[in-house]
């Protein structure tokens, strides 16, 4: 049974549906799906004709995918990789709201075709299926059988509400293709439950080397996760490698920074050790976040020296579209809010003395990624919130 719905979840993906199936409902507003009040908004005459389909025993329903097919993502993962140098800000929203095709060359046929993968044919994929994921369905209810000029008009409804299809396709694609990569984050709060005992055992014998312990822990296993992450974005080995050249100096120097912060705070420097003992924690955390950004920026200066990028942007719009690249990660942003709060929680375990607390230091250690974590499980509802308000003012915006 599990095998059955892991697979129905990869051809489909799970869905919602919305009905309405009394001629009564179409007059309150606010308890209909959006998709019709955008219709009776922009297109008073259709009421009357929905209504008059509900007395005859029929439903109209809203049906909208709650989660991007994964035969969908690895069609954009294909032309990501293989093609756009690891974006898809750049040409994604294009394809799906106007059919604008990325600009693909043979290189990047064969790259694919020499990894068992077709490019073409995952363009194909999500032209085909980019309409899904919001579609206007007619019920017979009643089995009386659904007329050809009733087909009609569901098609003609189905084409009025294009728009909000294709808005919300953006929106659902790009947000499920940034949670493939935030998993990791989450496994990182749940971490503490043994780098805290652990933290604390070493703290407790051998003062010091728990604080090293707890500081840098939670940033190889981001690091490992940074990795995996671009790894799965498409980056090679021989570029990942080369952050390693910034990375080691890094650690060695945070793990001098947490050695250090025992002797700052028997000396009487409470706030200093605090502070070092917080950016020791984040050290790693914060050179992977900036490294990642370099490597997006690299890439969109290839594409556009490649003629990948359908408009002339200069370089301040570069490193825009490499920063929003990065951050459709939202992770990302939560690793940056956690990592600059880091020191003032350093400081106030300072303060309490708790800094001997394998479970504090863990948890000061591991700020970012708890920060990060939070951020990954709840910007998916913040998003579902602003993408529904947009939704729900262009649907009772006026006509014209």
């Amino acid at each position: 049974m599990k095998n059955y719905r892991e697979n129905r979840r990869k051809i489909i993906g799970s869905y919602r549906l919305d009905v309405i199936s009394l001629p009564e409902e179409c007059d309150f507003e606010n308890d209909i799906p959006l998709e019709l009040v955008y219709i009776f908004r922009h297109y008073p005459e259709h009421k009357e004709r929905v209504k008059q389909i509900l007395n005859e025993g029929k439903a109209i329903g809203v049906r909208t995918l709650l989660q991007t097919p994964e035969n969908i993502l690895k069609a954009i993962h294909t032309i990501s990789v293989h093609s756009q140098l690891n974006y898809i800000i750049t040409w994604l929203p294009n394809l799906l709201r106007d059919k604008h095709l990325p600009v693909i060359d043979e290189r990047d046929r064969a790259r694919a075709l020499s990894h068992g993968e077709n490019i073409d044919l995952a363009v194909e994929v999500i032209l085909a299926d980019r309409l899904r994921f919001k579609h206007l369905v007619l019920i017979d209810e009643e089995n009386k059988g659904i007329k050809t000029e009733e087909q009609h008009f569901m098609n003609e409804l189905s084409e009025i509400i294009y728009p909000l299809q294709v808005d919300y396709a953006i929106h659902r694609v790009v947000a499920d293709n940034a949670n493939e990569r935030t998993k990791i984050a989450q496994a990182i709060i749940k971490m503490l439950l043994i780098i805290g005992p652990i933290a604390h055992i070493l703290e407790k014998y051998a003062a010091g080397i728990g604080k090293i312990f707890a500081a840098s822990t939670d940033d190889v296993l981001g690091e490992a996760a940074e990795l995996s992450a671009l790894r799965g974005s498409g980056f090679s080995w021989r570029e990942l490698s080369r952050r390693s050249l910034v990375l080691i100096p890094v650690l060695g120097l945070a793990s001098y920074g947490a050695y250090s912060v025992e002797h700052l705070l028997t000396s009487g420097r409470i706030v200093t050790g605090g502070v070092v003992f917080g950016l020791s924690a984040v050290a790693l955390s914060i050179t992977t976040a900036i490294q990642s950004f370099f490597m997006y920026y690299k890439n969109i200066q290839k594409l556009k020296k490649e003629n990948k990028l359908r408009m002339e942007i200069r370089s301040i719009g570069l490193i825009r579209l490499a920063l929003r690249q990065d951050f459709t990660n939202p992770a990302r942003l939560g690793l940056l809010l956690g990592a600059a709060m880091a020191p003032f929680f350093g400081i106030i375990g300072s303060f309490l003395h708790l800094m001997s607390n394998g479970w504090i230091l863990a948890l000061i250690g591991s700020s970012e990624s708890i920060v990060a974590g939070i951020t990954v499980m709840t910007s998916r509802y913040v998003d579902a919130y602003r993408f529904k308000k947009k939704l729900r003012h262009l649907a009772h915006q006026k006509n014209g």
